[in-house]
């Protein structure tokens, strides 16, 4: 799973707390299917983009004191000026926050993608400890990697489509 320096639990506690409705989506995706990968440094969803959505995804966002998270930036980030609210995060296609709980992202549109709608035709359930966690399909994850296109998603694949292929012909 993630490295240390993510607090997974934290994370899904205060989603499932605010009942927001989302899908994991990257690295932690793929682990969470048990895809021999080098562990993920953050973890990354899509939300639904409906304002309660966002107004539920806001508060689990203060609850776990989101800051932007920056290149070369300070290692607590920088404050969301005016703060994160529900008519930020609809004005927002992607943000990376640092939180009490670790490095967090929101991806509205990932990359080969249509968003949530999109990502959610084929999202599983997976379990992870005490929950039951909205995982975007292998397929979708695969189809993200591929448009994202940097090295680091390139490399993993290969061992993505090895373990979708020992998964059967769908993991839907």
């Amino acid at each position: 799973m993630p490295t240390p320096d993510v607090d997974v639990d934290a994370i899904l506690a205060a989603l499932d707390r605010h009942d927001v409705d989302y899908v994991i989506i990257g690295g932690f995706a793929a682990e969470l299917y048990d895809v021999a990968i080098p562990p993920t440094r953050d973890i990354d969803i899509t939300p639904s983009v409906d304002p309660e959505n966002l107004a539920r995804l806001a508060d689990a966002l203060i609850e776990l004191e989101a800051r932007f998270r920056v290149v070369d930036g300070p290692p607590d980030g920088v404050e969301v000026p005016g703060g994160v609210t529900a008519e930020w995060l609809a004005s927002m296609l992607a943000a990376t926050f640092t939180t009490s709980a670790g490095p967090f992202d929101i991806w509205v549109r990932p990359a080969g993608t249509a968003g949530f709608e999109d990502l959610v035709q084929n999202r599983r359930y997976v379990s992870y400890q005490d929950y039951e966690v909205p995982v975007a399909s292998l397929e979708d994850v695969i189809r993200s990697k591929e448009a994202v296109g940097r090295v680091k998603d390139l490399l993993v694949i290969p061992a993505l489509r090895a373990h979708l292929r020992r998964m059967g012909p769908t993991s839907r």
